[in-house]
């Protein structure tokens, strides 16, 4: 993780933690189960190093919190939700990581209310073992990631409207941290656009790969944030922006997939007091679940192009509002899913 310690969300504030533990097969992992006043909790798996149990169990619940803005503003019938499993070391491979997932599926059948996905760390091939062991999954069979990163050049393109003017991306420069499956998807997407894209892994090989392909330019990850771009677009780690580094920002416009990519909320309000546009990511990065859910209603692929695309009008729609009322899109954006939430009850 980048910056210090995330703040943590009241206890109490989620609808239901559950600690999953077998040392048998090396699982430890937490799922919190945010709000299911839209439906069940959907949400993906993170499998990552954590430097404490609290750790993992505040992103858990930050990130379930995210996950039910994510639905509530996408007008899905879900809850949020999010998992993350425990690894001190790297990931086990083979026949121990199906022992691993096929015992955390157990566990997810037992809570019920709980629809997992793919998030950092976990593939489509552990979504297959934990539905064989009776978990309920929707992204087993399809690879979201494309229309993770649809979405996402939908929400870039309505943001650099309202920062930079326009949405011709030729010759904007866009900082993209992260070429996993779904930023190095956007880079590409953005390449075509004629966009000037500057890419940082921390897999420096994948990155140099990527940037060959598209004609970009490598940059150090950590560096990402404060390249001198129009656009930054953060898509792997979580807490990338602080409020006391706003000031080393360089760009006019943030928008990526990256979930829960403040420290805490005083960020959205440092940024928007710098001029800096900031679309949240939980809208930005809604086209992988608007996918999961369309796959499991059995939409054609117009009708889910169509989903997906609308992810831009909304954030059109957000900006347009904080303009008018002067606040960070952030605030207008948890208000408005607080009240659909708010309708539901």
């Amino acid at each position: 993780m980048v910056g210090r310690t995330p703040q943590p969300l009241n206890p109490w504030s989620s609808e239901q933690v559950i600690t999953c533990a077998d040392e048998t097969v090396g699982l430890r992992a937490v799922i919190a189960i945010d709000d299911t006043s839209l439906g069940p909790g959907l949400g993906g798996v993170r499998f990552s190093e954590y430097p404490d149990a609290s750790a993992a169990l505040i992103e858990a619940q930050r990130l379930a919190r995210a996950m039910t803005f994510k639905h509530a503003l996408a007008d899905l019938p879900y809850g949020g939700a999010k998992a993350v499993i425990v690894t001190d070391g790297p990931a086990p491979a083979g026949a121990d990581r199906e022992r691993l997932f096929t015992r955390f599926g157990e566990f997810v059948k037992r809570v019920g209310v709980f629809i997992p996905g793919i998030d950092m760390g976990t593939t489509r091939a552990d979504m297959v073992t934990m539905r064989a062991a009776g978990a309920k999954v929707y992204s087993a069979d399809f690879d979201p990631s494309p229309w993770g990163a649809r979405g996402a050049y939908a929400a870039l393109r309505a943001g650099a409207v309202h920062a930079l003017g326009t949405d011709d991306l030729r010759d904007v420069r866009v900082a993209v941290q992260g070429v996993g499956h779904v930023g190095a998807a956007l880079a590409r997407l953005l390449a075509a656009d004629g966009a000037r894209v500057l890419v940082g892994d921390i897999d420096h090989d994948a990155a140099q790969r990527l940037a060959d392909q598209i004609g970009g330019l490598v940059i150090d990850p950590a560096d990402a944030p404060y390249a001198v771009c129009d656009i930054f677009s953060p898509c792997a780690v979580p807490q990338v922006l602080r409020a006391d580094s706003v000031g080393r920002l360089q760009c006019r416009l943030v928008a990526g997939v990256a979930a829960d990519i403040f420290d805490d909320d005083t960020t959205a309000d440092a940024l928007h007091a710098a001029g800096v546009t900031v679309v949240p990511d939980y809208i930005v990065n809604a086209g992988s679940v608007i996918h999961e859910h369309a796959r499991a209603m059995g939409w054609d692929e117009e009708r889910l192009s169509k989903d997906v695309d609308r992810i831009g009008a909304r954030v059109a729609d957000l900006l347009e509002e904080s303009a008018r009322v002067d606040e960070a899109p952030t605030r207008v954006a948890q208000r408005r899913a607080r009240e659909r939430l708010t309708q539901e009850l």
